[in-house]
């Protein structure tokens, strides 16, 4: 991560809006001297999750990210949103089943902090609708539902059906990756983010407007071209 303003540069002012990652108080720094429109904060459900990602404890991992939120806060105009994530939100790699009710503490501890939105990972991609279901009823008694994202891994290819239970929750955000590209190296056998050209497709059959009103035919040009960079 360490020549990301350089692809910021590279990348400006051709897209609508760009977040930059921000693990660390040094990766803040760097991204604030940026012209992002908005910033990325993670955390892990997990003991296991959170040592093997960023070398600290569960404990440790929620005062560093809300140590850098006050940073993030002291440091930037209201032009700069700010987005939490939340990793393993049903199944961890490390210590099994997650519960909802941790999942719960920890997106609320985002939400008062201050975070605009808070994105709910399934990292491994191994969660059943029923599994996304229970997480959710737990989190949307502690957290406006209008700023919570779902970040679903296609592992084991569920993700648009926990896509559609997210939905009748009330979830109007979703992640999604061009041509399913991504995974984690601490999460080993994980597939990417869900596709995208899937996500819209799935979301417009079912009679959703998609902000924004992507072209759809730029969508599957970009997917060509990132799976011939990566040699798919």
């Amino acid at each position: 991560m360490a020549d990301g303003a350089k692809v910021v540069a590279g990348i400006m002012p051709n897209v609508a809006k760009l977040y930059a990652l921000a693990p660390n108080k040094r990766g803040l720094q760097d991204a604030l001297l940026t012209p992002v429109q908005g910033v990325c904060m993670f955390i892990a459900a997990t003991e296991g999750f959170n040592r093997a990602n960023t070398n600290i404890s569960l404990a440790g991992a929620c005062e560093r990210v809300k140590a850098l939120i006050v940073e993030f806060k002291h440091n930037t105009s209201a032009r700069v949103a700010l987005r939490g994530y939340i990793s393993c939100v049903t199944e961890c790699p490390y210590d099994g089943a997650v519960d909802s009710s941790e999942v719960a503490r920890l997106a609320e501890m985002l939400y008062i902090a201050g975070c605009d939105e808070v994105s709910l990972g399934d990292t491994i991609g191994t969660a059943q609708p029923e599994h996304v279901g229970k997480m959710l009823e737990a989190v949307v008694q502690v957290v406006p539902t209008k700023i919570l994202a779902g970040h679903y891994h296609d592992t084991s290819g569920h993700a648009l059906a926990n896509i559609d239970v997210s939905l009748d929750y009330g979830l109007r955000i979703f992640d999604a990756s061009i041509a399913g590209l991504g995974g984690c190296p601490y999460a080993p056998g994980a597939k990417g983010n869900v596709d995208t050209e899937k996500v819209y497709d799935h979301l417009i059959e079912k009679g959703y407007d998609i902000l924004g009103n992507p072209d759809r035919i730029a969508l599957a040009n970009v997917a060509q071209l990132a799976r011939k960079i990566v040699g798919r």
